[in-house]
């Protein structure tokens, strides 16, 4: 029987079409050369391949595990311990040794450097800023100003130790009493204490009601921030005469810790961290410009 379709050939190309036709636009015939062809082939054995030998199609709570047994995940942990076994030397080094004497050593203080930036940015900048800039209630490690001391040593102190932490008997700890809260202080008193202290740190102040609460500075806080304010760091009592605040220098902000008290706290990092991490975060925290 003879076939009486003729096929449709685009006059302009010579190219047979496959008779779809949009608009009077009409679609070529064109096949696919071959090396594309045997290229696509060649890739989807490949790909079947592949998931046979490797870990690929998953299942309800796991997945294939491929006949070359090959996890990424061991992979992983084996290039971990391998990191690892390469920093033990530095490491047990570190942890052999105090503070001091690891910032004699310009090879192990590297190494210390690097790793302490490394425990700041994961354990340290959520509160204290990726720069240590700090914020309200947490302070700025780049200057010079420390509640408790800025030595290597004491800053080792107060990472390894803590400050109010609960879950260390040798943490950092001091109280100011809540002299508005727990009725120490007669109102008056109070915001005659707050315009000395405005007075302190050379902020405009009432210079009578200061006078008046220079007696009371001196009768219920010169015991801590000493009588000239200059602070305490053995008591961590803040400095009051410069115009670095952890929790403002404006008159209500100081009214307010007047009357309420303020208890900042940090952890003991001592036991969350290894004895070698400890030292290397606070030689990084010295290093950053505000140690002393």
């Amino acid at each position: 029987m003879a076939d009486n379709h003729e096929k449709d050939v685009d006059q302009l190309s010579g190219v047979e079409t496959t008779g779809h036709e949009w608009n009077g636009i009409k679609e070529l015939n064109n096949p696919l050369p071959l090396w594309w062809l045997y290229s696509f082939y060649a890739c989807v054995i490949w790909a079947l391949l592949y998931t046979v030998a490797y870990p690929a199609w998953p299942m309800i709570s796991s997945a294939t595990g491929g006949v070359l047994g090959y996890s990424s995940r061991e992979a992983v942990m084996e290039d971990i311990a391998a990191a690892k076994a390469e920093q033990a030397v530095y490491v047990d080094k570190i942890a052999a040794a105090d503070v001091t004497e690891i910032s004699g050593d310009a090879e192990l203080m590297q190494f210390s450097l690097a790793g302490g930036a490394a425990v700041f940015r994961t354990y340290c900048s959520q509160c204290h800023g990726s720069g240590a800039q700090g914020g309200v209630g947490y302070p700025n490690l780049n200057d010079d100003a420390w509640i408790w001391g800025g030595s290597v040593e004491a800053i080792h102190q107060t990472i390894a130790h803590g400050i109010r932490s609960s879950e260390d008997e040798d943490t950092r700890f001091s109280a100011m009493p809540a002299f508005g809260r727990d009725e120490l202080l007669e109102a008056e008193e109070i915001a005659a204490v707050v315009e000395h202290v405005l007075s302190l740190s050379g902020q405009d102040h009432d210079v009578a009601m200061a006078e008046e609460g220079a007696v009371v500075f001196e009768d219920n806080c010169a015991s801590c921030h000493m009588e000239d304010g200059t602070g305490n760091v053995d008591l961590g009592a803040p400095n009051l005469t410069d115009a670095i605040w952890l929790y403002g220098g404006d008159r209500d902000t100081i009214a307010y810790t007047v009357n309420n008290s303020r208890a900042g706290m940090m952890p003991a990092w001592l036991g969350r961290l290894s004895d070698a991490q400890v030292k290397q975060v606070a030689l990084y925290v010295h290093s950053l410009g505000g140690g002393e």
